[in-house]
């Protein structure tokens, strides 16, 4: 597994993120607090190329990082929901598909479960 590509990978999955947190945050004062626009007009393009920035680096890391079609397609839709790119991010970790070289968060076997001495 790339760390390499799993690093870029969780720092663009974060930042679409962040971006998100931040046009949303816009979005509020525009359309319920103030009727001000500041913050749509700047965080509206900084998500809009964060988001296309996120879908190229998923296209460009499923081979080294060995995603499957349905992995793959996952990390795709998680763009479209707010903080979802975040949360497929903690997924993808815990599960082994980033930074975990294909270890589960949870050992399977019983003997690593055991709590016996």
């Amino acid at each position: 597994m790339s760390t390499k590509h799993a690093q870029w990978f969780r720092v663009v999955a974060i930042a679409e993120a962040i971006s998100w947190t931040g046009l949303l945050i816009g979005m509020l004062f525009k359309y319920v607090l103030s009727d001000n626009e500041l913050g749509v007009r700047i965080f509206g393009p900084i998500h809009g190329g964060v988001f296309v920035a996120y879908v190229v680096t998923v296209l460009a890391v499923r081979g080294p990082l060995r995603w499957s079609w349905p992995v793959t397609l996952a990390a795709l839709a998680a763009s479209v929901p707010p903080l979802f790119t975040w949360f497929f991010e903690i997924w993808a970790v815990r599960t082994g598909r980033i930074d975990g070289a294909g270890q589960t968060a949870v050992p399977s076997t019983a003997s690593a479960n055991s709590t016996a001495a």
